[in-house]
């Protein structure tokens, strides 16, 4: 494919590496800011800065990698660009595909989200190589396209409805944030207790090794998983105690675990 990046960012560019590793070519960029054009300059040697206001050239593809308050306004401002385009996406997980109606009548539209976090633009194209790529797309031809792409890329395509993109994106988030909120919590209370935080690895490890496998209900253990609302209640106090400023979300990491457990008659007991 011939591939056309609107938004420089960390995900348009580790997306566009990882189609240039694929074989596939971006054509041109187009950015709003002179440190983002550079960036995709580095990581793409040789790629075309477009004009914002010039007709964009043929390509087989459109990727807007803007933030979603902006997806809206960039497809609008290149809807009449882009008569030479043959396919749009953005790759927000969040936003709908309507946010590019503008660009519907000079082509199929849809979304391309990669369920992977990107920090930079060479570790996040090389994260890209089996992440699973939500594809969200009416139009059969260009969903064929997309999915065809995710693969080339080493990805793992699935179709997501439009729909049910928001839901999809909270657990996303979830799945990527509150286990890593989870430990953040953990490291200051073992520092409160004396203990180096290093001593959870084998732990943490093992318990995500179970969640992936058994899967995350089946994995879950400890007081609140038993019910053992005695322990509970001693774990709480000694939070409030050495770290009074976690007590409150300790609680309602409890409160939420046992409702997965199916323990939370018992651990009622505890938090009263």
């Amino acid at each position: 494919m011939e591939v056309i990046l609107a938004g420089p960012g960390r995900a348009g560019l580790s997306v566009g590496l990882a189609m240039t590793a694929a074989g596939h070519r971006v054509i041109g960029v187009l950015g709003r800011r002179f440190e983002g054009l550079e960036a995709a300059t580095a990581v793409l040697p040789g790629v075309r800065w477009l004009d914002w206001h010039e007709p964009l050239p043929p390509a087989h593809l459109l990727v807007i990698a803007v933030p979603d308050r902006a997806i809206a306004e960039v497809a609008e401002h290149l809807a009449p660009l882009a008569g030479a385009v043959r396919g749009a996406v953005h790759l927000s997980g969040l936003t709908p595909v309507g946010a590019l109606a503008p660009l519907a009548p000079q082509c199929p539209i849809g979304s391309f989200h990669p369920l992977q976090t990107l920090p930079n633009p060479r570790d996040g194209a090389a994260r890209l190589k089996g992440a699973w790529v939500a594809v969200t797309c009416a139009d059969d031809g260009l969903f064929q396209r997309l999915v065809s792409l995710a693969k080339t890329m080493g990805c793992l395509p699935f179709s997501l409805a439009d729909d049910r993109k928001a839901l999809y994106h909270a657990a996303a988030s979830a799945a990527a944030n509150y286990p890593v909120a989870a430990l953040a919590m953990a490291r200051r209370l073992f520092e409160a207790a004396g203990v180096g935080f290093g001593v959870a690895e084998p732990l943490v490890r093992a318990a995500m090794e179970n969640a992936l496998t058994l899967g995350p209900e089946a994995a879950l253990t400890g007081p609140v998983a038993r019910g053992d609302a005695g322990t509970v209640a001693a774990q709480i106090e000694a939070v409030r105690r050495g770290a009074p400023d976690l007590a409150e979300a300790f609680v309602a990491l409890v409160r939420a675990t046992a409702h997965l457990a199916g323990t939370e008659a018992a651990i009622e007991e505890a938090l009263r």
